[in-house]
């Protein structure tokens, strides 16, 4: 879909560059970085809505990994 945007002078310079640096058009450099500002969105939701939903929870370790840890560590002296 072609459309017409604004963006700085420096935001163009930079566009040309990465353009003749990756052989790509300039269309392509600004679809790339909606694509990966898109991604590291996406990352981000995902770990605020973790963080949200084990921000309430309790954090508890099963007592019986605890003994197992406690097993597996070798009886030296100090």
């Amino acid at each position: 879909m072609k459309t017409a945007i604004s963006v700085p002078n420096e935001v163009f310079e930079l566009s040309e560059r990465l353009a003749k640096k990756l052989k790509v058009s300039r269309s392509k450099i600004f679809a790339m970085g909606v694509e990966k500002l898109a991604e590291e969105y996406e990352d981000h939701e995902v770990t605020a809505r973790l963080n949200e939903f084990y921000g309430n929870q309790r954090a508890e370790i099963d007592p019986a990994i605890m003994k197992m840890a406690a097993l597996s560590l070798p009886n030296e002296e100090w």
